[in-house]
């Protein structure tokens, strides 16, 4: 019997794109909001835009070999912001408005339809709800929660900003299972990669697996296709899932 339903944040409760000269326009933000904390860096927004697009996507390399994610001040000291030397020390106290600006206004993000009226269809069922999320901000993702209307229908918010684990390790899983009090067989999934989320379910051996499709996964995605990894479902919206948990507990 499936007793919770937990989902994935980016790409599944909602999608991102980033327009032509977005990321011009974020590097601009993020040197004015430096500057008003005293930090000034020696770059053009054009440059700051091409190496934190490349830093990043070295980071998120390293954190998906270890499955670790490192405290915000030391990913923008070691890693976005390693070619101007900045310092942990100058970077703690705005770090995680940083890493919350990053996750929030980098892309243009566009919350999934349907999304209050899939939880509350859970809800009746009698499911427990939670998040459990690959993000760097600790605030952003309740933040969003908040504006798509259902933060008070979590159960559990497990974030590898707060554990330092990330998917795919079934550490973030058990997190999740201890907070909930559910087992394994007890426990869905809703994400939209197969290299973070597919693995990460099955490495935790939980109960039921629904992906949902997102376009913009297939980056992390390569070489996974013919894998063998597959979710139970694979869906199209959020409003499938209450009818695929009503099918799969009146069958047990």
């Amino acid at each position: 019997m499936i007793r919770g339903v937990l989902f994935d944040l980016g790409g599944t409760l909602h999608t991102a794109d980033s327009p032509q000269g977005r990321d011009v326009w974020f590097a601009r933000r993020l040197l004015e909001r430096l500057s008003d904390y005293g930090v000034h860096l020696d770059a053009e927004p054009e440059e700051l835009a091409k190496r934190l697009h490349e830093n990043s996507e070295d980071y998120k390399r390293r954190s998906e070999k270890d499955l670790r994610e490192l405290p915000p001040a030391e990913i923008w000291s070691d890693w976005y912001l390693r070619d101007w030397a900045v310092g942990r020390e100058r970077l703690e106290p705005m770090a995680e408005e940083l890493s919350f600006l990053y996750d929030y206004e980098r892309v243009r993000v566009m919350r999934r339809p349907y999304i209050r009226e899939t939880f509350d269809a859970l809800r009746s069922q009698g499911m427990k709800l939670g998040l459990i999320s690959n993000i760097i901000s600790l605030s952003v993702a309740p933040h969003f929660l908040e504006e798509y209307g259902v933060k008070g229908y979590m159960d559990c918010i497990v974030l590898s900003s707060e554990t330092g684990i990330r998917k795919p390790s079934p550490d973030i899983f058990r997190v999740a299972e201890g907070r909930l009090g559910l087992p394994p067989a007890e426990l869905a999934y809703v994400g939209d990669t197969l290299s973070r989320d597919v693995r990460g379910t099955r490495n935790a051996g939980w109960r039921l697996m629904i992906q949902i499709k997102n376009p913009g996964a297939a980056k992390r995605d390569v070489g996974l296709e013919n894998s063998g990894l597959r979710p139970d479902y694979l869906i199209e919206g959020l409003e499938e899932i209450p009818g695929i948990i009503r099918r799969e507990n009146a069958g047990k």
